[in-house]
């Protein structure tokens, strides 16, 4: 197979990560195409921070291409970028947190009344209102979370990506599906009171 060919858009994944591996370039730019949103998408959950996110799924895509020689094929090619992608955003994530120990966040102030400005304020609200539940919860509650909730990955899947027991992905979905419930309700019963 000619390594200058264009590449068919139904080209198996499986001969894109062939061709990759041997130093092609254009199979690696289509594989990046294929999993660029997906990658950001987890970047993002994990962080929170669109910028943050972008940095990290570029900077994962960079690891992949540099580790790409030696990915043996033992998972698919998806799990293996996510699993590069989640343990730089949770590095990417301590740093953040560090830093923002040390500096005071004046745009987390909420102005008072805000939250009456209707429908969109309400829904908003209510973003604001789930960002500080997960807050509460460690970086390997929320990536975990992030991964079987918002990208819809089996519990397989999850412990694969993250290099973890599926016994303990499914003791961090516990803890913070019960940290969640007790925030939520503890939150609706301040509003209530």
């Amino acid at each position: 197979m000619d390594p200058s060919a264009p590449i068919p858009l139904d080209e198996d994944e499986g001969l894109l990560v062939d061709r990759a591996r041997r130093g092609d370039a254009e199979a690696f730019r289509a594989l990046v195409d294929r999993h660029r949103d997906r990658a950001y998408g987890v970047a993002l959950r994990v962080l929170r921070s669109a910028p943050d996110a972008q940095e990290v799924a570029q900077d994962a895509f960079v690891k992949a291409w540099r580790a790409l020689p030696g990915f043996r094929g033992e998972s698919k090619f998806s799990t293996w970028l996510h699993s590069i992608v989640v343990r730089r955003a949770l590095d990417r994530a301590a740093t953040l947190k560090n830093r923002r120990a040390r500096e005071v966040d004046l745009d987390a102030v909420a102005e008072p009344g805000a939250a009456d400005a209707g429908t969109s304020a309400d829904r908003t609200a209510l973003r604001m209102r789930m960002e500080r539940m997960l807050d509460r919860l460690s970086d390997a509650q929320r990536t975990v979370v992030t991964l079987y909730y918002y990208e819809e990955r089996s519990v397989d899947d999850v412990a694969t990506a993250l290099g973890m027991p599926t016994g303990t992905v499914k003791t961090h979905l516990s803890r913070a599906r019960a940290t969640l419930r007790e925030a939520w309700l503890a939150e609706h019963s301040e509003e209530a009171g």
